[in-house]
């Protein structure tokens, strides 16, 4: 009901009801294909006794301050160099999370005669950090080398001199599609310009022991990757690893990392607890990929769905009141699924983003698409 107060908020509120795009807070509540928890580690038995063995050593559970203050702890230097070593870089910042990092990144690296090429589906962290920067910043088509080749060309026909950043995703949040890694670090290398490489939904998904899609060019000085802890690591905050002197850039010129209370030490020894689970036990991993084999599978033969690439499995149906009317009635059947509608995706293509994690198992992940088949089969 409207008080008067916020007259403008309200009306705006209003019209994003009438459209089908209001959103509110929900509990979780069913089966869990919702969640970036790929490995089922943020409720595990294997955290909680890492959090337990954490606190009885006396790692604190709050900062205290920034970490150019008195908030640097033993716990995050430990993790900081041990992150660096699993995947493979010069050196590592822990910073309180990916958006924070993405901030921290475009906010303070690109430099004033710079060029971000971005891709066009980067994530909104990105577009903020490149807001608070001072490089030029352009879009190239989605996961198209060439345009970005093509890009690059034009920029210097037009006198363009400075360093290239570009900012793509390792596998995207709301599509699900892997960025041509191999072909853009080739790109990169050949213009001598920085890959930064978002791997916050492939780490402890993709590569060996999971360390990205991006892990076989990460160890080179021109890409500086970005490793988030809340989603497959199951805890919270950010790892950015790369070149030493851009990872000490960061933390003399990033006012996300300067000015904010560090991470709190409970939460670095939790991601030092998710690296060494990842280093030591494959098993997680490969058990995480034959439920998405299976989804992707469960999918085609129930949907005719096809040609998803990871363990994001986005359905679309375009319309947002439609969206939110089967993903309501799938919810109402037990299963934990959000419709995403604009402007977290473009218009006319909201979906439902349907997450395979090992908090499933393959009997619910084949009820899941049956029961989505019949609601897909229902008249508009």
């Amino acid at each position: 009901m409207s008080t008067g107060t916020f007259p403008r908020h309200e009306k705006a509120l209003e019209m994003l009801r009438s459209r089908g795009r209001y959103r509110s807070l929900m509990p979780r509540a069913g089966h869990d294909f919702a969640s970036n928890d790929y490995l089922g580690l943020a409720g595990s038995e294997l955290l909680r006794d890492a959090a337990s063995a954490a606190l009885a050593r006396g790692v604190p559970v709050g900062a205290g301050g920034s970490r150019l203050l008195r908030g640097n702890d033993a716990e995050h230097v430990l993790l900081e160099a041990e992150a660096a070593d699993f995947f493979g870089t010069q050196a590592a910042l822990f910073i309180n999370g990916g958006f924070t990092g993405n901030m921290a990144i475009f906010s303070a690296l690109p430099r004033h005669g710079d060029l971000v090429l971005y891709d066009a589906l980067i994530h909104a962290s990105t577009h903020d950090g490149m807001r608070l920067g001072r490089a030029q910043c352009q879009s190239f088509a989605h996961n198209d080398v060439r345009a970005a080749q093509a890009a690059i060309t034009d920029w210097r026909a037009q006198g363009g001199s400075g360093q290239i950043w570009i900012a793509v995703e390792a596998v995207y949040s709301m599509d699900g599609d892997c960025a041509p890694v191999a072909a853009l670090s080739e790109l990169a290398t050949r213009e001598k310009a920085v890959l930064v490489l978002d791997e916050a939904h492939s780490t402890g998904v993709f590569g060996d022991q999971g360390r990205g899609l991006g892990h076989a060019v990460a160890h080179q000085p021109n890409v500086l990757s970005l490793h988030t802890c809340g989603k497959a690591l199951g805890v919270s905050g950010a790892l950015i690893c790369g070149a030493s002197a851009l990872i000490e850039t960061l933390i003399n010129k990033a006012r996300a990392f300067i000015f904010a209370t560090a991470p709190p030490p409970l939460n670095a020894a939790l991601v030092r607890a998710a690296l060494a689970e990842l280093a030591a036990n494959p098993d997680r991993q490969n058990r995480a990929w034959d439920l998405i084999r299976h989804a992707q599978a469960e999918a085609e033969k129930h949907c005719d769905l096809t040609g998803f690439q990871s363990q994001i499995m986005p359905v679309i149906i375009g319309d947002d009141k439609r969206t939110m009317a089967i993903a309501q009635a799938l919810q109402a059947k037990g299963y934990d699924i959000r419709g995403i509608r604009p402007p977290t995706v473009p218009r006319g293509s909201s979906r439902l983003r349907i997450s395979v994690t090992l908090n499933s198992s393959p009997q619910v992940i084949s009820e899941l698409f049956a029961d989505l088949a019949n609601l897909l089969e229902t008249p508009a």
